[in-house]
């Protein structure tokens, strides 16, 4: 399982902050531990060597000229005696001979080394007990006449032993750790402060942003500084009075529009009330055969054109008033029964020919705006009626806490792409489509009546084909019968 990574901005900060400060710790503590290191062996390697050439030059010229191994067992003894504060072994070797004294482990390769007589050799090894310094250094003649300065044939080999060294490092590195701990607890402190530098424009640009969400256009932000978070600012404050200036010019434009929709469709409501009432009259004699038959053929499509415009007036103005929020319910309580059949019976459907009910037999008592209830199953079913196939079955159940209306016919369904579409206004399946038989407004008003009763309308397609519209409306309406 990955580890779970932090997911707030301000984590991540402290969290890239303290990893930069350790990464930075360690780096310096490193190279500084690396210094310190080969300073402190440096210093005792060439310690060790000055001081075993002294020693050297100091007693090399009580030897003989021809040194038997008891000689050389003595220099080695004064060697290791003249250092005994350092515990250092040494031994002699004649002629690449064997060693004699108290040093014995020195390496084979140190030893060839050695063998030209001219130079001083050393090298560090680590044994099980600790870290040795070897040195192989050749003992040259110094007072032996023409002789000094040739090389004696001997090489004294010393093994040094590196403890203390090793225990200073050790302090070094334990000291190193010991300031690294509180360096990066303290690390945190600035890491916090530079979030909260870092994330207080951010909060307040996420506060602007809500308070924008919810219409509050004319929200602005103080720019402060002139870094990158500054000009985000002022680009969020140049982003906000634009969308103030296209707000409110669209509110505007769409004030005017809904203004010049009500006002139009009042004006010519007075003149079509006139015209039904004069194409009514007329309807009568051009159904009682009174006028030619072309008259009358004019006068009934003249009549069913005033009709329809008087219709989409009607809707217009409903539209107009949801709009305005001047819609308002009347409540009472209703059988829903008498609901459905009542819009049955004005608009002269017939059952079961052209609709079907299926309805609970207890027959539930609503509270609704039967008005409206009316409009919205008018609407549903005359559109199952024009659009889909007869029979429309209306199916409703109750419950507690709501009742639910289906209005399902058995025609070919609605398109996918039109599915989205059917609730908006004047929408049409097919643009090339230029009239219909309606306003093209029935199901969008509809849909504000349902919401009105703070409920919602669905449509969906049926399995086996088919249309289906789903009234749902709560059994207890949230606002007051009356304005």
């Amino acid at each position: 399982m990955k580890p779970a990574l932090p997911r707030g901005l301000r984590p991540r900060l402290v969290v890239a902050f303290v990893l930069v400060a350790a990464l930075s710790a360690l780096i310096t503590a490193t190279l500084t531990f690396r210094q310190a290191r080969g300073a402190i062996l440096e210093r005792t390697q060439n310690g060790a060597v000055h001081d075993l050439r002294l020693q050297i030059d100091s007693l090399a010229p009580d030897l003989p000229n021809n040194p038997t191994d008891t000689d050389l067992r003595v220099f080695a003894r004064e060697l290791d005696r003249a250092s005994a504060s350092r515990g250092r072994h040494t031994a002699v070797s004649r002629d690449g001979g064997p060693l004699i004294g108290t040093a014995d482990d020195v390496s084979s390769a140190l030893r060839d080394a050695t063998k030209s007589g001219d130079a001083t050799f050393y090298e560090r090894v680590e044994h099980a007990d600790g870290h040795r310094l070897h040195i192989g250094m050749p003992v040259n003649y110094t007072d032996r006449g023409k002789e000094a300065g040739k090389p004696s044939g001997l090489v004294v080999f010393a093994v040094v032993p590196l403890d203390g060294e090793r225990a200073d490092i050790s302090a070094l590195i334990t000291a190193a750790w010991a300031g690294a701990a509180p360096a990066l607890a303290i690390a945190v402190v600035p890491a916090l402060f530079a979030a909260r530098r870092v994330l207080r424009p951010v909060r307040q640009l996420r506060t602007a942003a809500e308070k924008i969400t919810s219409g509050a256009l004319d929200t602005r932000l103080d720019v402060v500084g002139k870094d990158e978070l500054a000009t985000l600012t002022g680009t969020f404050n140049t982003m906000a009075a634009a969308l103030e200036r296209d707000d409110a010019k669209l509110r505007r434009m769409e004030a005017g529009a809904r203004r010049f929709a009500a006002d139009v469709s009042h004006e010519l409501r007075t003149p079509l009330a006139a015209m039904a009432a004069v194409t009514d009259a007329l309807d009568e004699d051009a159904r009682s055969g009174t006028l030619p038959a072309d008259t009358a053929d004019a006068v009934l499509l003249v009549s069913d054109e005033t009709r329809k415009l008087a219709g989409m007036v009607e809707d217009l103005m409903e539209i107009s008033r949801f709009d305005a929020g001047a819609a308002v319910l009347h409540l009472d309580d209703v059988s829903l029964r008498t609901v459905v059949h009542k819009t049955l019976h004005l608009r002269g459907w017939r059952e079961p020919d052209e609709v079907i009910t299926e309805l609970p037999e207890d027959d539930p008592r609503i509270r609704v705006d039967a008005r409206r209830i009316d409009v919205v199953l008018a609407n549903l079913i005359g559109n199952a009626l024009r659009h889909g196939a007869a029979p429309v079955t209306v199916r409703a159940t109750a419950t507690r806490e709501s009742l639910v209306i289906d209005v399902a016919d058995d025609g070919r369904g609605i398109p996918d792409e039109v599915l989205p579409h059917v609730f908006d206004r004047f929408y049409k399946a097919d643009a090339a489509r230029a009239r219909s038989g309606g306003s093209g407004l029935g199901l969008a008003i509809a849909m504000e009546n349902v919401r009105l009763h703070h409920g919602t309308l669905t449509a969906a397609n049926l399995p086996d084909g088919g249309a289906v519209f789903t009234v749902t409306l709560p059994r207890t309406p949230r606002q007051k019968d009356r304005p």
